[in-house]
């Protein structure tokens, strides 16, 4: 973060300030202050940081930033909502940089799409992402405060449980370039239906000027029929022969993936070292940004041939006896028809599944639940080990479908003890599931079972 008044930040959230201080940083931690910083204090049900704006101003604070009165060594700043006057002040900070910011949103897919977007666009700009999945009112400002004058780029990541979350953000972002990857039904149990989640995820366009490009999914059933007048609109898929930017001849050997890119431009080989159509969308997709971004073809072609995977996203992981697909960090039933068509299409032997509940379903959960276990034994699953109170629907639904095993577990040593039972010299073991049900425990635990070192 480059230097910033006091009084300007005061300016920018409505606040009264006699300081002629300069701010060096923003900080929302007592455990990570640094001197010269604004100690911003928000309040949660659990917590209340405002309890420790003196330990803060103690170890280096300049000044802290409350919404309610306080006895403080350092200045204060006092504001209704401390978490609204952290968005504003990373909106104004955002403003000083006249750089193309890509805002990337969708029911799934966002994080995987931010890293090949930014890492396609680092071919030819010093570009800023987002860490991790920190996407909402607090890990976006947080990434938008990180820009200083060497940038070139940046890649915002935007999620959301409910309407006026994604409004929010952009606001304060200001993409130059929108990208929505599909329409799930991820976060259904808050917005009613999957035209109340693609009215949420549009939202990206109030933060946007008029002629500021929108990058949607042309395979995505209510995406594809999305438009807008007097707006430009480019869309990329594979299914969808009206793509701009189109994946074709997908070649999937080993842990990597060719396709070619069909762009109005020409066409571009592309390789990846990562497996499934899910995984080529997301490269076009970042194809698409990197060209209309004015990315050489060739330099953005290499780039995109260097994506590692982050986290438990999709990490296809060589075991010597058997092959593990970590991806753990997330679930919808998007996601999962994914993941599982990336297992079954692998030239291994036994496929094995380990599912785990898919949350915040609502009353939807038992028939996107069932829809799954249809899905892995219609896709040819050999053996199905389902994990929660949910997934009892994975098992019913498959076995109704002709699976040749389906078990349901509540335990995870249970599960883990039947897995190592049925691995073989040759087998595929997808792990997936929503976050909250921790199958990186199984993994972890399966891996110091095996005496597998991953790094």
């Amino acid at each position: 973060m480059e230097k910033i008044s006091l009084k300007k930040i005061a300016e920018v959230v409505g606040a009264e300030c006699e300081s002629d201080l300069f701010i060096t940083s923003i900080c929302t931690d007592t455990r990570n202050i640094e001197k010269g910083c604004l100690f911003i204090a928000f309040s949660g049900e659990n917590f209340d940081a405002h309890n420790f704006v003196e330990e803060a101003a103690k170890k280096g604070a300049a000044a802290v930033l409350c919404q309610r009165e306080v006895e403080c060594s350092a200045p204060v700043l006092y504001v209704k909502d401390t978490r609204t006057a952290y968005l504003d002040i990373a909106g104004f900070y955002r403003s000083q940089f006249e750089i193309p910011l890509i805002g990337i949103t969708g029911s799934v897919g966002k994080t995987t799409t931010k890293d090949f977007v930014a890492l396609g666009l680092s071919a030819k700009y010093k570009t800023l992402k987002t860490k991790g999945n920190f996407n909402n009112d607090i890990g976006m400002p947080r990434t938008l405060l990180e820009l200083d004058s060497s940038y070139e780029a940046a890649v915002i990541e935007m999620g959301m449980n409910h309407f006026g979350e994604i409004h929010n953000l952009t606001l304060r972002s200001k993409p130059t370039m929108g990208v929505i990857t599909n329409i799930g039904v991820s976060h259904i149990e808050n917005l009613g239906s999957r035209e109340g989640i693609l009215k949420a995820k549009l939202e990206i366009l109030d933060g946007m000027s008029e002629d500021a490009p929108l990058i949607l999914n042309a395979d995505n059933d209510l995406l594809a029929e999305v438009k807008i007048d007097g707006r430009p609109v480019y869309y990329f898929g594979i299914e969808n022969e009206k793509a701009d930017f189109r994946a074709v001849d997908i070649k999937s050997e080993g842990a990597s993936t060719s396709f070619t890119v069909v762009y109005p431009d020409g066409e571009k080989e592309i390789s990846v070292p990562a497996v499934g159509n899910h995984i080529v969308l997301n490269a076009v997709c970042a194809f698409a940004v990197g060209i209309l971004n004015r990315v050489d073809a060739d330099s953005l072609a290499k780039k995109l041939g260097e994506y590692v995977p982050s986290g438990m996203r999709q990490r296809q992981v060589d075991c010597g006896e058997f092959v593990v697909i970590e991806d753990c960090y997330n679930a919808s039933p998007d996601s999962m028809r994914a993941a599982i068509t990336t297992l079954t299409g692998l030239n291994t032997g036994k496929k094995i599944a380990v599912l785990g509940d898919m949350l915040e379903l609502g009353e939807f959960s038992e028939k996107f639940h069932s829809d799954v276990g249809k899905i892995a034994a219609e896709s040819g699953v050999d053996v199905l080990l389902c994990y929660g109170k949910d997934s009892r629907f994975y098992k019913s639904s498959a076995e109704e479908n002709g699976i040749k095993k389906a078990l349901h577990f509540e335990d995870q040593s249970e599960l883990l003890e039947h897995l190592i039972k049925e691995i073989e010299q040759g087998s595929a073991v997808l792990f997936k599931a929503s976050h909250g049900m921790h199958l990186e425990n199984v993994i972890k635990e399966l891996y110091e079972r095996k005496g597998i070192k991953n790094e």
